[in-house]
C-alpha cells in the first residue's frame, strides 16, 4: 500500500467528471488500499479518487470515531438512488479544502447502491454522518467541492487563500 499525494483546491483535475469502474479488478482494490492508507493518514474520514489524481468513480470512508474499531467502505461506481425529503445541515471539512470548514444543507438520508471491492453489488441506507460522507464524496466524482454548495463570495476568499497557501509554500 502507498500513500498518495491529494489535490489541493483549485487544482484542475478536482473538476473533472470521473468515469465509471464497470469491473472491480486488482487494480481497483489497490486504488481503494491505497485511498484508505492516504485518508487515514491525513487524517479524514472519506476520500475520493480524483482527489489524489485519479478520473475514475471509487471512493471511500470510515466514519469510526477515535478509538473504535476501523469500518472502512470501500465503494465502485457509486449511485444515489433514493434522497429523503428532509435536510440536515453539517459542517463540512475536506483533505483538497485545508483547515476550511463550511455548513452545508444536503439530504438527511439517502440510499446508495455500488460495487464492493469484490465487485458485488450492494445497496446501503445512510443517516447522519454517513449520508452526509457519501453525499460529499460522490460529488467529487461529479467534480463538485463542499465549498461549491456555499455562497460564492465565501467560496471565492476561501479559493483565495488556498491559492496564496500554495505560493508561500512553493
Amino acid at each position: 500500500m502507498a500513500i498518495l499525494p491529494i489535490l489541493v483546491a483549485p487544482d484542475p483535475l478536482l473538476k473533472v467528471k470521473a468515469k465509471p469502474v464497470e469491473r472491480v479488478d486488482e487494480s481497483v482494490r489497490t486504488l481503494m488500499d491505497d485511498m484508505l492508507e492516504t485518508m487515514y493518514a491525513a487524517p479524514g474520514i472519506g476520500l475520493a479518487a480524483p482527489q489524489v489524481g485519479v478520473a475514475r468513480r471509487v471512493i471511500v470512508l470510515d466514519i469510526a470515531r477515535e478509538g473504535e474499531p476501523k469500518r472502512p467502505l470501500r465503494i465502485a461506481d457509486p449511485e444515489i438512488v433514493w434522497v429523503s425529503d428532509d435536510d440536515a445541515e453539517r459542517n463540512e471539512g475536506c483533505l483538497s479544502v485545508p483547515e476550511h470548514y463550511a455548513d452545508v444543507v444536503r439530504p438527511a438520508e439517502v440510499k446508495v447502491r455500488y460495487l464492493d471491492e469484490n465487485g458485488a453489488r450492494q445497496e446501503i441506507h445512510a443517516t447522519d454522518l454517513l449520508a452526509t460522507c457519501l453525499q460529499h464524496e460522490i460529488d467529487h466524482l461529479d467534480g463538485v467541492l463542499f465549498i461549491d454548495h456555499i455562497s460564492a463570495l465565501r467560496r471565492n476568499m476561501i479559493l483565495r487563500k488556498l491559492v496564496k497557501a500554495r505560493r508561500v509554500g512553493a
